[in-house]
């Protein structure tokens, strides 16, 4: 009994974390469990059902979930098609629920009557916090569970199934094991790409003149060529070192003339034309270097490159931590899947195949209506 109340304690202590926007993804990976229950457990309903330890799982509550994602899907679809597509992710609905009931059978055979005391205990504080997160105002509490398909009995009873399975997922979670720096180094550089890159940036004043914008007065001038003529104007009292941002305020016609023709710090790629010519511009010259005139699409630039930083990566030393908190929530998950997966493979299901293809037929239905 005592060890069960051990465990009970570390379930609400990670359902608590759940609940604390304070935590940085780092802390709570480091101090998490993978949740078993995904969703609500709602009242079985008619139509086929698949009988799992002694519970029902319908169609409609797998169905559920997924009802708007597959909807696009079946509409423009022929049937086949759709079953190809749609199969292994309604497998995996119908797995994740099989494995969640059988969880919590084999928590609650492990426990014994004796943690019943217990666990109400804990439900019941779950319960309180819940009302205390609606400003103790038990009426929106009570109106938020109804739009979950709950009552205050179910809403109880779904909190001790969650309680209890996660008690039994601590129990049967090894032994951490230390994380050796070559994993940590290796883990770095898989995931540094997609979590710790520092793209190139760019930060520079752009005098924008724009033909279109300029009037002239000599009938033997175009304006294009009055264009091409200021810009060398400009460029030559920049190089006698008048300021470019009281040029830029006077002569650009650009959106960020105001600013003194500053912009904001942009990502090289992300510059749609004509402005893209400019990142090509910027790899030629040296940060505080003036480029110019560039011709590009009818406009004519003069470019102060202010600041530029290459494609990059935060360095090891900087994320360790975060990565070696990816390493243990991967075991975690890890075991919590090979746990599941014994649990569904002990189970008869000999209705699993029939079942799922009760559900997409259903689904294909309804989203032709």
């Amino acid at each position: 009994m005592r060890k069960w109340c051990y465990l009970l304690a570390l379930a609400l202590l990670w359902l608590g974390g759940c609940r604390s926007k304070q935590k940085s993804l780092t802390e709570a990976e480091l101090e998490g469990i993978p949740l078993a229950q995904r969703d609500g457990l709602p009242t079985p309903s008619g139509g086929f059902v698949l009988a799992v330890g002694g519970e029902t799982i319908t169609s409609d509550e797998v169905i559920a979930p997924v009802m708007e994602h597959f909807r696009p899907i079946a509409q423009a679809s022929d049937f086949q098609r759709f079953k190809e597509q749609a199969r292994p992710g309604l497998e995996q609905i119908l797995v994740n629920r099989i494995s969640d009931i059988l969880l919590y059978k084999q928590a609650k055979r492990d426990a014994g009557e004796q943690i019943d005391e217990a666990l109400e205990k804990a439900a019941d504080a779950e319960v309180r916090r819940f009302v205390v997160s609606f400003g103790g105002d038990y009426a929106r509490a009570e109106e938020a569970i109804k739009q979950m398909g709950f009552d205050w009995q179910s809403f109880k009873e779904y909190h001790k199934k969650m309680i209890l399975s996660q008690s039994y997922i601590v129990s049967q979670l090894p032994e951490p094991e230390p994380v050796t720096y070559s994993e940590l180094l290796n883990r770095y550089n898989e995931i540094k790409d997609e979590f710790f890159r520092r793209p190139a940036m760019l930060t520079f004043r752009l005098i924008d003149i724009q033909p279109a914008k300029l009037k002239v007065t000599d009938p033997n001038q175009t304006r294009l060529e009055k264009a091409r003529d200021l810009a060398d104007v400009l460029l030559g009292r920049l190089r006698e070192g008048e300021d470019f941002g009281e040029l830029a305020l006077v002569y650009s016609h650009g959106h960020r003339a105001m600013f003194g023709g500053l912009w904001k710090p942009v990502q090289p790629e992300s510059l749609a034309k004509p402005y893209d010519i400019l990142a090509l511009e910027a790899e030629k010259i040296a940060q505080g270097k003036i480029a110019g005139p560039i011709k590009a699409d009818g406009h004519f630039f003069i470019m102060k490159l202010e600041e530029k930083r290459t494609k990059s990566f935060e360095p090891f030393q900087n994320v360790q931590k975060q990565v070696e908190a990816r390493i243990i929530l991967d075991r975690r998950r890890q075991a919590v899947d090979e746990l599941q997966a014994r649990l569904v493979q002990q189970a008869e299901l000999g209705q699993r195949s029939e079942f799922i293809d009760f559900c997409l037929e259903k689904i294909y239905r309804m989203s032709k209506q």
